[in-house]
């Protein structure tokens, strides 16, 4: 059986290394009045905590945060579309698009299916 929600973890995983690549800091809230320098170290050092909650969530199998982060999911897939006109969005290309919309799909399956 396919895990929708470990899918969904994938894929925003991947979103987050090319969010580095689009310098998703730029148009991030609390982020985007800071240098590129210093939001690069911020936006790589704010994942780290981010990450491991996450993982460890998930290798506790907590129902509640199965829930609350397939919502996450679909609510960050309009958040990239409501910052789609935003000057510094770099999030332009099929690639960024496929995997933000992939992250969003995965986990309204999950929420369909479970």
């Amino acid at each position: 059986m396919v895990d929708f929600q470990l899918l969904g973890l994938v894929f925003i995983l991947v979103h987050e290394m090319d969010a580095i690549r689009c310098k998703e800091w730029r148009i991030f809230p609390g982020l985007s009045f800071l240098n590129d320098k210093l939001g690069f170290i911020t936006f790589i050092f704010l994942h780290i905590p981010v990450f491991y909650w996450v993982l460890l969530e998930f290798e506790l199998n907590n129902e509640s945060f199965r829930k609350g982060f397939d919502y996450f999911l679909i609510v960050h897939l309009f958040l990239h579309l409501l910052f789609l006109m935003h000057k510094k969005n770099e999030f332009k290309d099929w690639i960024s698009w496929s995997i933000i919309f992939g992250a969003g799909l995965f986990g309204l399956l999950d929420l369909l299916t479970n």
